[in-house]
């Protein structure tokens, strides 16, 4: 079977089984979702934040101590963009049931 075609099939049943199973409407998987992931990450972001500066501040100027910290800087502004983008969808999810008047 196609790889594509299976991983597709998986994605759905495991969509579609939490919303099935527990009679939550996608709204609200998005928003329990996006509430569990800001929760987990946010001490995690915060905690390599801390640590990126600490590295800048050390490294005094070498060049291998200061490319460790860039790498640690930009993962971290991955981490704080994946945290923005989780509040982000499910406010953009209560902005568009609220404009079309949706009420489930």
């Amino acid at each position: 079977m196609n790889k594509k075609i299976l991983f597709l099939t998986f994605s759905t049943v495991a969509v579609a089984s939490p919303l099935v199973a527990f009679g939550l409407t996608l709204n609200e998987m998005v928003t329990k979702v996006s509430t569990v992931a800001v929760d987990a990450a946010t001490p995690i972001v915060v905690i390599g934040w801390v640590i990126t500066g600490i590295l800048y501040l050390t490294s005094a100027g070498s060049p291998e101590k200061t490319g460790i910290a860039k790498k640690a800087l930009i993962a971290c502004v991955i981490g704080t963009l994946i945290i923005a983008l989780a509040i982000g969808s499910s406010l953009a999810i209560n902005l568009i049931k609220d404009a079309f008047g949706i009420t489930s």
